[in-house]
C-alpha cells in the first residue's frame, strides 16, 4: 500500500467533506431528519473512488478495525462490480470476515469470488480462506460435524485445483484434522451403542472408521471395539480377525494388548480370516491407503 498516496487521498477526502459541510450540510441534515431511511455514514462511501476506499480498508486492517475495513471493501464491490478494484476488494473482504469471525459471511464472499474469478491469481488463496472459515467452525465430536465435512471439501479443492499453491500443505493438515473429527464422531456414537449392548449398530459405526477413516487417530480403538463387539455377539472369527489386523499394524498398542487378553480369556487368539471385510480393510491399512 502507498501510504503517502493514501494520506493524500484522505486529505482530499477531508477537503471534499469540509466543502460538503459548508455548502450543503443544512440541507443534508434536514433531509436526513425527515427521511429515516438515509444513513449519513454511507454518504462518503458512495462518493469515494475505489482506490481510496481500498487504501482506507487496508489502513483499517492495520489499525485492527476489521468491521470498518469490511465496510470499505464491500462498498467497492457494490459500487464497482466486476472491476479490478472489486476483484481485489472481494479477496480482502473474505480475509477480513475470516479474521473477525464473520465466518458464514466470509464463506459467502469467498464463494462469490471463486464463481466470478476461478482462474485468477488469488483464487487459491480465497479457496484456502473458505476452507479456514469452515475449519474455524469445527466443534467437539459430541456435536454436529457438518463443518468438518465442509472443511474437507473446501481444502480438497485447494489441493485439486491449485496443486502448486503454497496453501496445499496446510490444506492437507486441516483435512487430516477434519477427518479425525469425523472418525471421532463415529466412535462416539459407536461407543454409545456398545454400552447399551446394541452390537450390530455399534459394529456399523466402527466399520465406517476402519473403512473410511483408516489413517486417523481413531483406528486402533475402532479395531479393538470391533473385537469387543463381535466377541460379545459370539462371532469369534471376526473378533479374531480384527485383533489380528490390530496386532499387525499396532503391535505395541494398549488396545491390542486388551484385545489379545479378551480373546485369550475365552480360549481364542488373534487369527486372520482371509474372507473377512476386516482383513480386506487391514490390507489397505498396511498399504497406507
Amino acid at each position: 500500500m502507498n501510504y503517502a498516496g493514501s494520506e493524500g487521498m484522505m486529505k482530499t477526502a477531508r477537503i471534499l467533506l469540509a466543502s460538503f459541510l459548508v455548502l450543503g450540510a443544512g440541507a443534508a441534515i434536514s433531509g436526513c431528519q425527515s427521511d429515516p431511511d438515509i444513513d449519513i455514514t454511507k454518504l462518503g462511501l458512495q462518493n469515494d473512488p475505489p482506490e481510496q476506499l481500498y487504501d482506507q480498508g487496508l489502513a483499517n486492517i492495520k489499525a485492527g478495525n476489521m468491521a470498518e475495513a469490511a465496510r470499505k471493501f464491500d462498498a467497492i464491490d457494490q459500487q464497482n462490480p466486476f472491476s479490478e478494484w472489486a476483484r481485489k476488494a472481494l479477496v480482502m473482504s473474505t480475509f477480513v470476515k475470516y479474521r473477525s469471525n464473520r465466518l458464514d459471511e466470509g464463506i459467502a464472499t469467498g464463494n462469490r469470488y471463486l464463481s466470478q474469478y476461478p482462474k485468477s491469481k488469488d483464487a487459491a488463496y480465497v479457496q484456502y480462506l473458505v476452507g479456514l472459515c469452515y475449519s474455524k467452525q469445527i466443534v467437539d465430536v459430541t456435536e454436529d460435524q457438518r463443518a468438518a465435512a465442509k472443511t474437507i471439501e473446501a481444502m480438497q479443492a485447494v489441493i485439486d485445483n491449485y496443486p502448486n499453491s503454497e496453501y496445499v500443505d496446510d490444506a492437507q493438515s486441516k483435512i487430516r484434522f477434519a477427518r479425525d473429527q469425523l472418525a471421532g464422531k463415529e466412535m462416539q456414537v459407536g461407543r454409545y451403542y456398545l454400552e447399551r449392548k446394541e452390537y450390530l449398530a455399534a459394529v456399523s459405526r466402527f466399520r465406517i472408521v476402519v473403512e473410511k477413516y483408516p489413517n486417523t487417530n481413531q483406528i486402533e480403538e475402532a479395531l479393538a471395539r470391533l473385537v469387543e463387539a463381535y466377541y460379545a455377539m459370539g462371532i469369534v472369527d471376526e473378533a479374531q480377525t480384527a485383533a489380528a489386523v490390530l496386532g499387525h499394524n499396532y503391535p505395541d498398542s494398549q488396545w491390542y494388548a486388551d484385545s489379545y487378553k479378551l480373546l485369550k480369556s475365552g480360549g481364542a487368539e488373534p487369527r486372520e480370516n482371509k474372507g473377512s471385510w476386516i482383513a480386506a480393510a487391514g490390507r489397505k491399512l498396511l498399504l497406507g491407503s
